[in-house]
């Protein structure tokens, strides 16, 4: 029998992600062997994520990988993988959404101060510019490296808190005081586990087709298509959260803000899904005839 050959990132959460791949696999009797790689975004810890060209910065290395034959598969948090795939390259599975949720993390030194008086350390422009929209006199700076690393920056550099997505918090098993963040709305698919390989590779294709879970794959497919209609190549503060239930009854909400926070347009829609219609598309265009297309090309301007 074939033995799966997984690459992934050499950070702790994505080997865990890996791991669970390989364990569903595994389930299906399939052997795997895992392969980390260095990612681009993982070498270089000290330029913001947007100051790098942040589409893809996590997941080409993988991709070269892919295509060289290197590895069968490629395992991601879902949220770096852009919308536009590099050639041959295709999403065939996403596991089930755990944790979608962003929240605060503050040093023991800033328990008692409110909210609006925290610095903040985010290197997400959506992070930041959510924040900023409730909270718009707050100083921030950046921080980059994993959950451990990040988490030791905060005990021991000169800002009060962070933002993380709960997945990676969970996922590690931290003992984590955190709070949520209701007016964060998250990153299109955060909190989702994806695998990619090579579009014409059908024997792994159809293997994981077993694997994949058709409910979350329903939200993020939405969710990124927003994000694609939106973004038009751009990255942006934009949020995008789907849920279905039983019903195939979707409801969905979605943010996009300027980069100080300061305009934002929002939807929230409750509808009935079905496979014909391109829902994901058909919000973004609300949100750009509603003033959304001017506010695209005012933050590209900035982010030139």
């Amino acid at each position: 029998m074939r033995s799966i050959k997984i690459g992934t990132r050499n950070s702790p959460l994505a080997l865990w992600q890996a791991r669970e791949v390989a364990r569903n696999l595994q389930n299906n009797n399939y052997k795997t062997d895992i392969t980390p790689i260095v990612s681009t975004g993982d070498k270089n810890l000290t330029e913001p994520l947007y100051a790098m060209g942040i589409t893809g910065v996590f997941t080409k290395d993988l991709d070269i990988a892919l295509l060289n034959n290197e590895v069968d598969i490629a395992v991601h948090s879902l949220k770096d993988i852009p919308t536009q795939l590099p050639h041959n390259i295709e999403i065939v599975a996403v596991l089930k959404r755990d944790f979608p949720q962003d929240v605060l993390v503050r040093k023991s030194t800033s328990k008692n101060k409110e909210l609006h008086e925290l610095k903040i350390a985010t290197s997400s422009l959506r992070r930041r510019a959510f924040w900023a929209k409730y909270f718009p006199e707050t100083e921030f700076c950046d921080i980059r490296g994993n959950v451990q690393t990040r988490l030791q920056k905060l005990e021991d550099q000169d800002f009060d808190a962070t933002l993380f997505s709960l997945a990676a918090i969970e996922r590690m098993n931290l003992a984590v005081d955190y709070e949520f963040l209701p007016m964060m709305i998250s990153a299109p698919a955060q909190g989702v586990v994806a695998v990619t390989a090579r579009a014409d590779d059908h024997e792994i294709k159809e293997l994981f087709e077993k694997v994949n879970h058709r409910e979350t794959q329903i939200c993020i497919d939405i969710e990124r298509n927003f994000l694609r209609t939106l973004e038009g190549g751009c990255t942006a503060p934009i949020g995008a959260f789907a849920e279905i239930n039983d019903k195939d009854e979707v409801r969905f909400v979605g943010r996009l803000c300027s980069l100080d926070g300061k305009k934002c347009m929002e939807i929230d829609e409750i509808f009935t899904w079905n496979d014909q219609e391109n829902f994901g598309e058909k919000l973004a265009h609300i949100i750009l005839k509603d003033g959304g297309r001017e506010l695209m090309q005012e933050i590209k301007l900035h982010l030139q």
